[in-house]
């Protein structure tokens, strides 16, 4: 049985579940692949900290160099994060003719292009699953398993800090800032959350999907992205009323010659599976044009689920490698000489329906400046919704538009936000109704 050599980059949280898969589950890898998956080395700045995985006799040391260069070492597992050093490491070990595996969404997202190229010239394989969506087989779906289909639209929950927070606001009637803190006490999030709350993480994600659904180039500097701090108790509860449910989606649909991208708060439809989607749970529909409509679920992130992705990578690389191929299925789902420059969809030409709220003052005339100034710009109100005076005067309105274009909203709210008419910024979430 031929023996395949690893080595792992980073020896944290997910580093140590993948050493323990491949120890623990060291008689079911052999049986499932057919060969010997031997962990040579792992590589940390840390090697005295216990992480309570009995390694036997698997180096430990403190220089990634000590594993890139090992000319027994067939796969190199990138599990630093990040997109500096990480990037370094990932790039030498292409270069040294090993393949590698990577969790690392933000170096997939920011430099992914330039990898693929250095994996294509050094002609070895680079591997991401666990990189969107941790345990869910999303990668391998859209480059193997959908291989006949179009694809038509992706709607994804895709981070669980976000998605804990607002399903916390949902059921408890936390403030956003006591459902981080409740979510940080768990682990769901880390002491600094921008990255999650922000919505970047999940664009990440998108980048890298998009490319893989549409055969395009890695883009993520043209993907609109907002997070969910602005989210109120308030906006639940009237999304509730309209039988909705808020969500941070990320978003992606093909059109004839560009392709929609954009991360935001969404409003979906209490009958979407995606609306049920709760906790630090993770899901992604997909619209296909031979498939139809299917739906992935699991967790997102967490030590074992994401091993169990990096497994998977490890797996496929081995098999080839006992074959002696590489390459044979496409990085990014398309031979490189057919990835194409597909442009997004910019922001401001995006058409849908929104959810307006407005803290307005409590006199006459408010209600008509503000439809007047919606109507002078094409945007057509489905319903309005007004709740009784709050103790500083103000009244909460909230209004339903029809499908309207993203420029004439913002243009309208620009021109409602200078008028004395309402106090603060309106609140903005789009509604998709096929989400």
């Amino acid at each position: 049985m031929k023996t395949i050599n690893i080595g792992i980059i980073g020896y944290g949280v997910v580093g140590a579940g993948v050493a323990t898969l491949l120890t623990q589950k060291k008689e079911l890898l052999e049986a499932r692949t057919g060969a010997i998956l031997n962990l040579k080395t792992i590589a940390d700045i840390d090697i005295t900290t216990d992480r309570g995985v009995e390694l036997g006799n698997t180096a430990l040391v403190n220089d990634a160099l000590d594993v890139i260069n090992d000319p027994d070492i067939d796969i190199v597992v990138e599990l630093v994060g990040g997109d500096t050093i990480a990037k370094q490491f990932t790039l030498k070990a292409l270069e040294k003719g090993k393949h590698v595996v990577t969790a690392n969404k933000a170096l997939l997202a920011g430099h992914g292009n330039e990898l693929v190229k250095t994996a294509r010239k050094n002609q070895v394989d680079l591997a991401f699953e666990a990189s969107c969506g941790g345990c869910m087989p999303i990668i391998k779906s859209l480059r193997e398993s959908l291989v006949a289909n179009n694809i038509l639209s992706m709607s994804a929950i895709l981070n669980g800090t976000c998605n804990y927070i607002l399903t916390k606001i949902s059921q408890d009637g936390s403030l956003f800032e006591e459902a981080l803190k409740d979510a940080q006490k768990l682990g769901f999030a880390e002491a600094e959350p921008s990255l999650d709350v922000d919505g970047h993480d999940t664009a990440h994600k998108l980048a890298i999907l998009n490319s893989l659904a549409h055969g395009m180039e890695i883009n993520l500097k043209d993907i609109h992205v907002e997070g969910i701090r602005n989210i109120t108790p308030v906006d639940i509860e009237f999304a509730k009323s309209f039988g909705y449910t808020i969500k941070l989606l990320a978003i992606g649909k093909v059109h004839e010659d560009h392709v929609e991208a954009r991360v935001h708060p969404t409003m979906i439809s209490n009958a979407n599976p995606l609306s049920h989607v709760d906790h630090s749970m993770n899901a992604i529909a997909i619209d296909a044009d031979a498939t139809g409509k299917t739906m992935l679920y699991g967790h997102g992130a967490g030590m074992m689920p994401t091993a169990s992705a990096v497994l998977s990578d490890i797996a496929d690389i081995a098999r080839n490698i006992i074959f002696n191929t590489a390459r044979r299925v496409p990085i990014l789902g398309y031979p490189e000489d057919n990835i194409k420059k597909i442009p997004i969809l910019p922001m401001d030409e995006l058409y849908t329906r929104y959810y307006l709220r407005f803290e307005a003052q409590d006199h006459p005339g408010v209600l008509s400046q503000i439809s007047g100034i919606l109507g002078e710009n094409n945007i057509s109100i489905k319903s309005v919704h007004q709740k009784g005076r709050q103790s500083n005067g103000k009244v909460p309105v909230v209004m339903i538009t029809h499908l309207a274009k993203e420029e004439w909203v913002q243009k309208a709210l620009t021109k409602i936000s200078a008028t004395d008419s309402v106090v603060g910024d309106p609140i903005v979430i789009r509604i998709e109704e096929d989400a």
